[in-house]
Protein backbone atom coordinates (compact mmCIF):
# COMPACT_ATOMS: atom_id res chain seq x y z
CA UNK A 1 0.00 0.00 0.00
CA UNK A 2 1.41 3.45 -0.92
CA UNK A 3 -0.39 6.79 -0.02
CA UNK A 4 -2.55 6.77 -3.35
CA UNK A 5 -3.33 10.75 -2.36
CA UNK A 6 -4.50 9.40 0.94
CA UNK A 7 -3.20 11.50 4.38
CA UNK A 8 -1.57 10.19 7.01
CA UNK A 9 -4.92 9.84 8.86
CA UNK A 10 -6.71 8.36 5.58
CA UNK A 11 -3.65 5.96 5.67
CA UNK A 12 -3.68 4.72 9.33
CA UNK A 13 -7.52 4.09 9.50
CA UNK A 14 -6.59 2.13 6.07
CA UNK A 15 -4.55 -0.20 8.26
CA UNK A 16 -6.71 0.03 11.34
CA UNK A 17 -9.32 -1.45 9.10
CA UNK A 18 -7.23 -3.94 7.70
CA UNK A 19 -5.98 -5.24 10.84
CA UNK A 20 -9.86 -5.45 11.76
CA UNK A 21 -9.61 -3.00 15.08
CA UNK A 22 -12.14 -0.40 16.40
CA UNK A 23 -10.65 3.05 17.03
CA UNK A 24 -11.24 1.91 20.79
CA UNK A 25 -9.07 -1.03 20.63
CA UNK A 26 -6.55 0.75 18.80
CA UNK A 27 -6.54 3.51 21.33
CA UNK A 28 -6.68 1.23 24.46
CA UNK A 29 -3.27 -0.49 22.88
CA UNK A 30 -1.36 2.14 21.56
CA UNK A 31 -2.55 4.30 24.98
CA UNK A 32 -3.62 7.41 23.09
CA UNK A 33 -7.24 8.57 23.47
CA UNK A 34 -10.09 7.54 20.99
CA UNK A 35 -10.76 11.29 20.56
CA UNK A 36 -7.23 12.14 19.66
CA UNK A 37 -7.42 9.18 17.00
CA UNK A 38 -10.45 9.96 15.36
CA UNK A 39 -8.92 13.62 15.10
CA UNK A 40 -5.93 11.87 13.23
CA UNK A 41 -7.64 9.67 11.47
CA UNK A 42 -10.29 12.43 10.22
CA UNK A 43 -7.67 14.82 9.49
CA UNK A 44 -8.96 17.41 11.94
CA UNK A 45 -5.54 17.02 13.99
CA UNK A 46 -1.85 16.34 13.17
CA UNK A 47 -0.25 13.42 14.58
CA UNK A 48 3.25 13.67 15.95
CA UNK A 49 6.16 11.45 14.88
CA UNK A 50 6.57 9.39 18.18
CA UNK A 51 2.25 8.64 17.89
CA UNK A 52 2.94 7.74 14.49
CA UNK A 53 5.45 5.42 15.74
CA UNK A 54 3.54 4.08 17.93
CA UNK A 55 0.36 3.23 16.20
CA UNK A 56 2.26 1.75 13.40
CA UNK A 57 3.56 -0.83 16.02
CA UNK A 58 0.48 -1.48 17.28
CA UNK A 59 -0.85 -2.36 14.05
CA UNK A 60 1.73 -3.88 12.52
CA UNK A 61 2.56 -2.25 9.47
CA UNK A 62 5.51 -3.33 7.74
CA UNK A 63 8.61 -1.06 8.02
CA UNK A 64 8.24 0.00 4.28
CA UNK A 65 4.97 1.37 4.90
CA UNK A 66 5.90 2.85 8.20
CA UNK A 67 8.08 5.12 6.17
CA UNK A 68 5.62 6.06 3.56
CA UNK A 69 3.25 7.10 6.52
CA UNK A 70 5.70 9.17 8.26
CA UNK A 71 6.79 10.77 4.61
CA UNK A 72 3.11 11.73 3.91
CA UNK A 73 2.85 13.16 7.59
CA UNK A 74 6.00 15.73 6.95
CA UNK A 75 8.42 13.17 8.81
CA UNK A 76 12.00 11.84 7.35
CA UNK A 77 11.65 8.10 7.23
CA UNK A 78 12.96 6.40 10.17
CA UNK A 79 14.18 2.71 8.27
CA UNK A 80 16.75 2.13 5.98
CA UNK A 81 16.21 0.64 2.55
CA UNK A 82 19.62 -1.95 1.61
CA UNK A 83 20.12 -4.59 -0.93
CA UNK A 84 21.51 -7.83 0.91
CA UNK A 85 25.03 -7.21 -1.43
CA UNK A 86 24.99 -3.84 0.17
CA UNK A 87 28.73 -3.66 2.61
CA UNK A 88 26.63 -2.50 5.45
CA UNK A 89 24.87 -5.83 5.13
CA UNK A 90 27.50 -8.09 4.98
CA UNK A 91 27.12 -9.72 8.45
CA UNK A 92 23.55 -10.10 7.12
CA UNK A 93 25.01 -11.37 4.39
CA UNK A 94 26.87 -13.80 6.35
CA UNK A 95 24.51 -15.01 8.40
CA UNK A 96 22.22 -15.86 5.11
CA UNK A 97 25.13 -17.89 3.36
CA UNK A 98 25.75 -19.44 6.22
CA UNK A 99 22.32 -20.99 6.86
CA UNK A 100 22.23 -21.50 2.82
CA UNK A 101 24.84 -23.72 2.85
CA UNK A 102 24.42 -25.57 5.69
CA UNK A 103 21.25 -26.69 4.73
CA UNK A 104 22.93 -28.89 1.82
CA UNK A 105 22.65 -31.60 0.47
CA UNK A 106 19.00 -30.21 0.56
CA UNK A 107 17.58 -27.42 -1.16
CA UNK A 108 17.26 -23.53 0.14
CA UNK A 109 17.05 -20.44 -1.29
CA UNK A 110 16.83 -16.55 0.44
CA UNK A 111 13.65 -14.57 -1.30
CA UNK A 112 12.37 -10.62 -0.76
CA UNK A 113 8.77 -9.59 -0.53
CA UNK A 114 8.09 -10.39 -3.90
CA UNK A 115 9.68 -14.11 -4.25
CA UNK A 116 12.79 -12.67 -6.06
CA UNK A 117 15.18 -15.33 -5.60
CA UNK A 118 18.10 -13.08 -3.87
CA UNK A 119 20.26 -16.48 -3.06
CA UNK A 120 20.48 -20.41 -3.13
CA UNK A 121 22.42 -22.78 -2.26
CA UNK A 122 23.94 -25.69 -4.91
CA UNK A 123 21.10 -28.21 -4.07
CA UNK A 124 18.17 -25.96 -5.51
CA UNK A 125 20.18 -25.53 -9.12
CA UNK A 126 19.95 -29.68 -9.22
CA UNK A 127 16.61 -29.84 -9.23
CA UNK A 128 16.11 -26.77 -11.85
CA UNK A 129 16.66 -29.61 -14.78
CA UNK A 130 14.66 -28.69 -17.87
CA UNK A 131 13.79 -25.02 -16.86
CA UNK A 132 13.48 -22.68 -19.48
CA UNK A 133 16.84 -20.65 -19.45
CA UNK A 134 14.70 -17.42 -19.99
CA UNK A 135 12.92 -17.97 -16.66
CA UNK A 136 16.59 -17.82 -14.59
CA UNK A 137 17.35 -14.42 -16.19
CA UNK A 138 17.70 -11.95 -13.59
CA UNK A 139 15.85 -11.58 -11.15
CA UNK A 140 13.84 -14.41 -10.61
CA UNK A 141 11.07 -15.57 -9.42
CA UNK A 142 10.62 -18.65 -7.56
CA UNK A 143 7.21 -18.73 -7.38
CA UNK A 144 6.90 -18.26 -11.16
CA UNK A 145 10.31 -20.90 -11.70
CA UNK A 146 8.15 -23.11 -9.37
CA UNK A 147 4.42 -22.86 -11.79
CA UNK A 148 5.13 -21.49 -15.04
CA UNK A 149 4.81 -23.93 -17.64
CA UNK A 150 7.84 -23.90 -19.07
CA UNK A 151 9.40 -24.18 -15.05
CA UNK A 152 8.73 -27.13 -12.92
CA UNK A 153 5.51 -26.89 -13.34
CA UNK A 154 5.34 -29.80 -15.60
CA UNK A 155 7.52 -32.15 -12.73
CA UNK A 156 5.16 -30.97 -9.82
CA UNK A 157 3.37 -34.26 -9.39
CA UNK A 158 0.92 -32.38 -6.81
CA UNK A 159 0.49 -29.44 -8.94
CA UNK A 160 -2.74 -28.62 -7.70
CA UNK A 161 -2.00 -29.13 -4.41
CA UNK A 162 1.10 -26.83 -4.11
CA UNK A 163 -0.64 -23.67 -6.26
CA UNK A 164 -3.72 -24.18 -3.39
CA UNK A 165 -0.75 -23.64 -0.88
CA UNK A 166 0.98 -20.98 -2.64
CA UNK A 167 -1.64 -19.05 -3.54
CA UNK A 168 -3.45 -18.84 0.03
CA UNK A 169 -0.11 -17.49 1.70
CA UNK A 170 -0.01 -15.22 -1.00
CA UNK A 171 -3.65 -13.82 -0.08
CA UNK A 172 -2.35 -14.03 3.56
CA UNK A 173 1.11 -11.83 2.58
CA UNK A 174 -1.25 -9.43 0.79
CA UNK A 175 -3.49 -9.41 3.95
CA UNK A 176 -0.54 -8.60 6.09
CA UNK A 177 1.15 -5.92 3.29
CA UNK A 178 -1.30 -5.04 1.33
CA UNK A 179 1.66 -5.12 -1.09
CA UNK A 180 0.40 -4.07 -5.18
CA UNK A 181 2.96 -6.42 -6.67
CA UNK A 182 2.05 -9.48 -4.22
CA UNK A 183 -1.37 -8.72 -5.98
CA UNK A 184 -0.72 -8.94 -9.33
CA UNK A 185 1.81 -12.08 -8.69
CA UNK A 186 -1.20 -13.91 -7.48
CA UNK A 187 -3.18 -12.78 -10.37
CA UNK A 188 -0.28 -14.48 -12.43
CA UNK A 189 -0.22 -17.30 -11.28
CA UNK A 190 -3.75 -18.11 -11.21
CA UNK A 191 -3.79 -17.84 -15.00
CA UNK A 192 -1.28 -20.69 -15.38
CA UNK A 193 -2.97 -23.88 -16.81
CA UNK A 194 -2.68 -27.13 -14.27
CA UNK A 195 0.34 -28.72 -16.50
CA UNK A 196 -1.49 -32.77 -17.82
CA UNK A 197 0.12 -35.39 -15.84
CA UNK A 198 -0.57 -33.46 -12.67
CA UNK A 199 -2.46 -35.46 -9.48
CA UNK A 200 -6.32 -35.83 -10.37
CA UNK A 201 -8.53 -32.95 -8.06
CA UNK A 202 -9.48 -34.63 -5.09
CA UNK A 203 -6.32 -36.60 -4.63
CA UNK A 204 -4.19 -35.08 -2.03
CA UNK A 205 -0.93 -35.64 -0.01
CA UNK A 206 -1.16 -38.08 3.15
CA UNK A 207 0.75 -36.31 6.14
CA UNK A 208 -1.99 -35.95 8.34
CA UNK A 209 -3.45 -32.54 7.29
CA UNK A 210 -0.56 -31.46 8.59
CA UNK A 211 1.69 -30.04 5.93
CA UNK A 212 1.19 -29.94 2.18
CA UNK A 213 4.67 -31.23 0.44
CA UNK A 214 6.52 -30.06 -2.59
CA UNK A 215 6.48 -33.71 -4.78
CA UNK A 216 8.80 -33.41 -7.55
CA UNK A 217 9.20 -35.97 -10.24
CA UNK A 218 12.65 -36.65 -11.52
CA UNK A 219 14.92 -39.58 -12.45
CA UNK A 220 15.81 -40.61 -8.94
CA UNK A 221 11.75 -41.07 -8.83
CA UNK A 222 9.22 -38.65 -6.90
CA UNK A 223 11.27 -36.13 -4.68
CA UNK A 224 9.24 -35.14 -1.38
CA UNK A 225 10.07 -31.94 0.59
CA UNK A 226 8.48 -30.33 3.46
CA UNK A 227 8.97 -26.58 3.36
CA UNK A 228 9.64 -23.89 6.33
CA UNK A 229 10.48 -20.39 6.42
CA UNK A 230 13.32 -18.62 8.48
CA UNK A 231 13.23 -14.54 8.86
CA UNK A 232 15.11 -12.04 10.89
CA UNK A 233 13.34 -11.21 14.39
CA UNK A 234 13.90 -7.76 14.67
CA UNK A 235 15.49 -5.87 11.43
CA UNK A 236 15.60 -2.28 11.46
CA UNK A 237 16.19 -2.07 7.91
CA UNK A 238 13.31 -2.79 5.19
CA UNK A 239 15.57 -5.19 3.30
CA UNK A 240 15.79 -7.04 5.84
CA UNK A 241 12.34 -7.27 7.11
CA UNK A 242 11.20 -8.37 3.73
CA UNK A 243 13.65 -11.05 3.75
CA UNK A 244 13.03 -14.87 3.88
CA UNK A 245 14.59 -18.12 4.14
CA UNK A 246 12.98 -21.33 2.23
CA UNK A 247 14.40 -24.38 3.50
CA UNK A 248 13.10 -27.30 2.04
CA UNK A 249 13.71 -31.08 4.25
CA UNK A 250 13.28 -34.47 2.70
CA UNK A 251 9.39 -35.93 3.74
CA UNK A 252 10.64 -39.32 2.65
CA UNK A 253 13.75 -41.60 2.94
CA UNK A 254 13.92 -41.81 -0.71
CA UNK A 255 14.00 -37.94 -0.52
CA UNK A 256 16.79 -38.01 1.48
CA UNK A 257 19.23 -40.58 -0.26
CA UNK A 258 18.53 -38.99 -3.65
CA UNK A 259 19.59 -35.62 -2.78
CA UNK A 260 22.82 -36.99 -1.24
CA UNK A 261 23.59 -39.00 -4.39
CA UNK A 262 23.01 -36.25 -6.18
CA UNK A 263 25.21 -33.74 -4.23
CA UNK A 264 28.02 -36.51 -4.29
CA UNK A 265 27.92 -36.71 -8.14
CA UNK A 266 28.21 -33.25 -8.81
Amino acid sequence: MNNNGHSAGELLRLWRQRRRLSQLALATEADVSQRHLSFVESGRAAPSREMLLRLTEQLDIPLRERNVLLMTAGYAPLYQERALNDPGLAAARRVVDMILKGHEPYPALAIDRHWTMLAANKAVGRLLVGVDPALMQPPVNALRLSMHPDGLAPRIANFREWRELVLARLAQQVDNSADAGLMMLIEELKHYPVPQGARPPGQRSDYAGLAIPLELVSEQGILRFLGTTTVFGTPLDVGLSELAIESFFPADALTATAMRELAGSA
